[in-house]
């Protein structure tokens, strides 16, 4: 980006809440399901029916303001948010804006900017507010008609409005990232922007570097993956600096990020509230928010991110990077803690979890719920390790394969497939003798003093015993053969 232009960036971070029920009426909050099935007469709109707002929505919104240092509301007022779409059946969603429940939090985190540098970001949180979500709308591939799907109507959504705090793409990408991961770490939402629910909206102008005037701003819509916030932030910001620099002027208006095409497209002139025409909902009651109920909230938030970090360094004597990888997300610190409760390596279970578990999940395009095996099964496929039974190339080559597979426990794989390590080094010295015969090049380069090639050498007996053969052991016998 021109040195000669700043970017500021503000976001509207929207979460759907996992209750068990809609918002405002008794339907299954449930993704995935056949379309319009979850719906009743209340989250249709049809006319004569009235909301009644559900406890825990209003209870996860105040959890997700807890953990982002918010101030609790004592009262709070729903809203009606009037529009017309297709995919909203009463013409108005039901939203907070005069009186939301959460208000002046923050968010603390860091990223690496695009040169490379690590810098600190400090996010600050204008009100958190609790709203419904509206229907889907599905377009057909020719372009001729749209299908309604009301499942998602009535959906508790979560909406995170941000201060214009961001200064360039990759700190508004490591802000959702880290609101997300609080999210989850709080139990409100599972943040599946994948199944959209978890989006966000990017609010962005430029200007010319260091004035305090800012510019004019768009918004892109629904973006659901770090990397979309990222690559349309940097797209319209360019797109933004093009037109400035052309002598025109940039417009107020709402744009459609489009991932395939790495662009953005004009989708309506920019609404304001005004034209929302906003006022309180003549069918819900405030929301009183006791101390009691407060404080009770309060108790109930787990450990965040952060503060879990911390005790992962302190108490487990794990580096930052170490620690931030096993607390980005709460399946991963779970698995985590209860592995330990089986083993006292805490560094072999850091190391299993955060490179060859997430390695073959990643290959598998998977998340880490679907680990097929249990924390102790995988200190145990460790305690093989320790007590020589595998070495670690098969523990980690095979063995943790096969226990992705299904396969078993690692003792009943490592039987099943022969892969104890060889305990008697006169089995060993065998093949060690038959690659020292096969290579008499690297051996004599090795007694010429290129000591590197004995890795090649083990390696080769390790190939040739499929992995069994105690590397230690191999070396030293190599060596000794080589000296005579």
């Amino acid at each position: 980006m021109p040195d000669n232009y700043d970017i500021v960036i503000g976001l509207e971070v929207h979460a759907e809440l996992n209750t068990h029920t809609k918002v405002f009426c008794a339907c299954k909050n449930e993704f995935g399901t056949q379309s319009n099935q979850n719906t009743c007469p209340v989250c249709l709109g049809l006319p004569g029916t009235l909301p009644v707002l559900n406890e825990e929505a209003v209870r996860k919104c105040i959890m997700a303001g807890l953990a982002t240092g918010c101030t609790i509301a004592d009262t709070a007022m729903m809203d009606r948010k009037n529009y017309f779409y297709p995919d909203l059946p009463k013409a108005y969603q039901i939203s907070q804006l005069y009186k939301p429940l959460c208000e002046n939090g923050a968010v603390e985190f860091d990223y690496t900017a695009s040169d490379g540098e690590k810098k600190h970001g400090r996010v600050r949180i204008l009100r958190i507010h609790l709203e419904e979500d509206a229907g889907k709308s599905l377009h057909d591939a020719w372009g001729k008609s749209t299908l309604l799907d009301f499942n998602r109507c009535g959906v508790p959504l979560i909406e995170i409005v941000t201060h214009p705090d961001i200064t360039c793409p990759e700190e508004a990408g490591a802000f959702v990232d880290a609101l997300r991961s609080i999210l989850k770490f709080a139990g409100v939402s599972d943040c599946k922007m994948q199944e959209g629910s978890l989006r966000a909206d990017v609010n962005l102008s430029v200007k010319p570097a260091g004035s305090g005037k800012l510019g004019t701003r768009t918004e892109m819509k629904n973006l659901n993956s770090i990397r979309a916030i990222v690559r349309a932030a940097e797209s319209e910001a360019r797109r933004q600096i093009e037109e400035l620099s052309r002598g025109n002027r940039v417009v107020q208006e709402t744009r459609r990020w489009d991932d395939a095409k790495g662009k953005s497209l004009r989708m309506r002139s920019k609404e304001e509230a005004n034209d929302y025409r906003y006022f309180p909902d003549p069918d819900l009651l405030p929301i009183h928010v006791s101390a009691d109920m407060l404080e009770d909230i309060r108790q109930s938030l787990p450990e965040l991110p952060q503060a879990k970090r911390a005790r992962y360094m302190a108490e487990y004597g794990l580096p930052e990077y170490d620690a931030s990888i096993l607390t980005s997300d709460p399946e991963i610190s779970g698995f985590f803690e209860e592995t330990l409760k089986h083993t006292a390596n805490i560094k072999s279970v850091s190391n299993f979890i955060m490179v060859d578990m997430l390695r073959i999940l990643k290959e598998r395009e998977t998340e880490f719920s679907a680990v097929p095996f249990p924390p102790e099964h995988l200190a145990q496929l460790i305690g093989s390790v320790d007590g020589g039974i595998v070495n670690i190339s098969t523990a980690k080559g095979v063995v943790l394969e096969a226990m992705f597979d299904g396969a078993g426990s690692p003792g009943e794989i490592i039987d099943k497939k022969g892969l104890k390590q060889m305990g008697d080094e006169s089995e060993i010295l065998k093949f060690v003798k038959e690659v020292l015969a096969e290579n008499p090049g690297p051996v004599q380069q090795y007694l010429a003093g290129k000591e590197q090639v004995a890795g090649f050498l083990v390696g080769q007996v390790m190939k040739k015993t499929q992995g069994k053969a105690k590397p230690d052991a191999a070396m030293r016998l190599l060596k000794e053969e080589m000296r005579k």
